[in-house]
């Protein structure tokens, strides 16, 4: 007989008798079964607590506010160099490693990121080009940024890396030569990062408690995006509207990201208007003397209106990937064909606030 059929069955005996009365040894019955669940539970919160390190940071994103991590770092990377990470470091450790799961069976690819968001960005043949793609968007933004490379970082690369302040670098492994060189800077932190599998959930603090959501996953395929216009975009068009539609989705909402030949051009981030933010991309663009002629343009939610599209298409865009979803989609569908401009949906939003 199970506990749960014995503790029934004393339950139905007792609940017969003429006065309820319960002897002294069903007491002790009831009363170690109820420790039993209590310590069990207890042991199984201590186990949790026991498990999870808490780790004081040096101060939280500002100076005058204190911070801890609570969690196991060393299951996602080995520290091999450099100071003590900060908090404000593992916001963008954070970002450049997500952003870099989308890309890890990529050829070589490179990411600059500062603030969670990647101001630089390419897949090369080679790595080395990778990185140098990526820095040429912005060599400004780039300074003192996080790096990160879904290959082994190799002598060639990291001879240029080490020509730049940055903060930190990440990579699955980092050829010897190439260690000591990065090494040669003492607080640059150099992360060899793991094979880790992370939680399906997000949590964040808010008001006096805590959002929790599924982990942004989606990744659409080229297969799967629905042409809306007349012209299609050629095949090297497709393939950058499935980078930039992943480097859209790890990118600060409201954002406009503008690639050509898998390189990132210019983004705008976390603006209040996708018009605001898809003339901030231009205007970097133009700033580091970029040709926007056959770019594409990705956004992370849908056009309202027709803005977007002709201000990109006036600079020589003609692809544009979004979502869709608005009750105004037409707008933007007929504009693209009246400007022989190809535009496909995904059917899927990746807002990031």
């Amino acid at each position: 007989m199970s506990k749960k059929e014995h503790y029934q069955e004393l339950v139905d005996i007792i609940s017969k008798r003429d006065e309820v009365s319960i002897s002294l040894e069903e007491r002790k019955y009831f009363a170690t079964e109820s420790f039993s669940v209590s310590s069990t539970y207890d042991t199984a919160i201590h186990a949790y607590f026991g498990s999870v390190k808490s780790t004081p940071l040096r101060y939280g994103e500002n100076p005058h506010q204190d911070g801890w991590f609570s969690g196991n770092l060393e299951d996602v990377f080995k520290q091999l160099h450099g100071k003590q990470i900060s908090y404000n470091n593992l916001l963008d450790i954070d970002s450049a490693i997500m952003l870099m799961e989308d890309f890890k069976d990529a050829i070589p690819t490179f990411a600059i990121l500062k603030h969670n968001n990647a101001c630089g960005f390419a897949s090369r043949p080679s790595l080395v080009e990778a990185y140098s793609s990526a820095l040429e968007a912005d060599p400004v933004s780039a300074f003192g940024g996080v790096l990160i490379s879904n290959k082994e970082i190799d002598l060639q690369t990291a001879t240029l890396i080490n020509n730049l302040f940055c903060e930190v670098v990440i990579a699955p492994s980092f050829n010897l030569e190439a260690l000591e060189i990065l090494k040669s800077k003492k607080n640059r932190i150099i992360l060899k990062q793991n094979n880790t599998i992370f939680p399906d959930k997000i949590v964040r603090s808010c008001l006096n408690g805590t959002l929790i959501q599924k982990r942004d996953i989606s990744v659409e395929s080229t297969d799967s995006f629905e042409l809306k216009t007349n012209h299609s975009p050629s095949s090297s068009q497709m393939e950058d509207l499935y980078f930039a539609n992943k480097l859209a989705k790890h990118t600060k909402s409201n954002t406009i990201v503008l690639v050509k030949n898998q390189q990132l051009l210019a983004s705008g981030t976390g603006q209040t208007s996708r018009v605001d933010a898809l003339n901030q991309a231009i205007h970097k663009a133009k700033t580091f003397n970029f040709d926007l002629q056959d770019a594409v343009m990705a956004s992370d939610a849908f056009f309202p209106f027709p803005d977007c599209v002709e201000i990109a298409g006036n600079q020589g865009v003609n692809a544009v990937i979004q979502p869709g979803g608005s009750v105004k989609d037409n707008l933007s569908i007929d504009y693209c064909n009246n400007n022989n401009i190809g535009m496909v949906f995904t059917g899927t939003r990746h807002f990031k606030h």
